[in-house]
């Protein structure tokens, strides 16, 4: 279930890891299942705080939950992804304080009765290649997988704004627990194929555009790409070559928190490979005058 892990905690999105330490051990107490014996409701808001603090705490994990928000975080994090590595000694009180308790409530090695949980099996990762544009507005991928022998169509989400060299886990298309637990997952590392229009620069595009050495001089207006459809901006006159003109929102797509980018054209003059009669003698002109 998704949830604001800012709000489980109480904090601004802006809190630093002093505050967001101090709100987690307060909550902490309050919840702990030792003051709160057979009490469901405690038990599971425990395990929201604790959910929120392992990735609030960790500066990666933060930095992708606030780009690309639940949804897509989770989406690059499985909850064993979310708590590795933790180390909540100073939290309980000395290193190896807690671990049976996560164990129990997370779902680790042993489970509440003391009895052993079949292991995981192995995760399997695969690269793929994805349109720049579907990486910049996000959508759904069809990804052909080959397991066991055998070839799978599996739909994937891709996430607006994901970038190359990030990773997607499909849940449960690993390989088999020899153990009859659950299967792995797959990994997907995703390539972005470049675009023959935009570059991208973090949330923002880049498009070039030529104006006619007449319109910088004198303003005009352009027909701008974008990735729907075209949009038509006054060009002022004076404005320099390497310039640009902001198109705002029309950058990356917005994607849980992250609001969408900007557009920016950037503008380089036109020169004519080849010139007519009448068109050099008015450049010949012009360049009497300094132009």
């Amino acid at each position: 279930m998704a949830q604001d892990y800012y709000a489980t905690l109480g904090i601004e999105r802006n809190a630093d890891a002093a505050a967001i330490k101090k709100a987690y051990r307060k909550l902490a107490q309050k919840y702990h299942p030792d003051r709160n014996p057979d009490d469901k409701a405690a038990e599971d808001r425990f395990k929201q705080i604790t959910e929120a603090y392992a990735v609030l705490s960790d500066p990666d994990k933060r930095r992708q939950y606030d780009q690309f928000g639940d949804s897509g975080f989770h989406q690059r994090f499985s909850q064993e992804d979310i708590f590795r590595n933790m180390d909540f000694g100073d939290i309980f009180g000395g290193a190896g304080a807690g671990e049976d308790l996560f164990s129990q409530l997370f779902g680790g090695g042993r489970s509440r009765g003391g009895h052993s949980r079949p292991s995981k099996g192995q995760d399997y990762s695969m690269q793929i290649s994805i349109p720049f544009r579907l990486a910049v507005q996000g959508g759904e991928r069809r990804i052909d997988y080959r397991s066991n022998g055998r070839v799978e169509q599996i739909k994937v989400r891709i996430p607006a704004g994901i970038e190359s060299g990030a990773k997607l886990r499909v849940a449960g298309k690993g390989g088999a627990s020899p153990a009859g637990g659950p299967s792995g997952d797959l990994i997907l590392q995703i390539d972005i194929e470049t675009d023959p229009l935009f570059s991208r620069e973090g949330n923002d595009l880049l498009v070039r555009v030529e104006v006619p050495f007449s319109g910088i001089c004198l303003g005009t207006s352009v027909e701008v790409p974008t990735l729907d459809s075209p949009k038509r901006v006054k060009i002022p006159a004076g404005l320099q070559p390497g310039q640009k003109i902001r198109l705002r929102g029309f950058g990356v797509s917005s994607s849980g928190r992250r609001p969408a980018g900007d557009l920016y054209a950037v503008i380089e003059v036109a020169v004519p490979k080849a010139l007519s009669a009448e068109q050099k003698a008015l450049i010949e002109t012009l360049s009497t005058q300094d132009l």
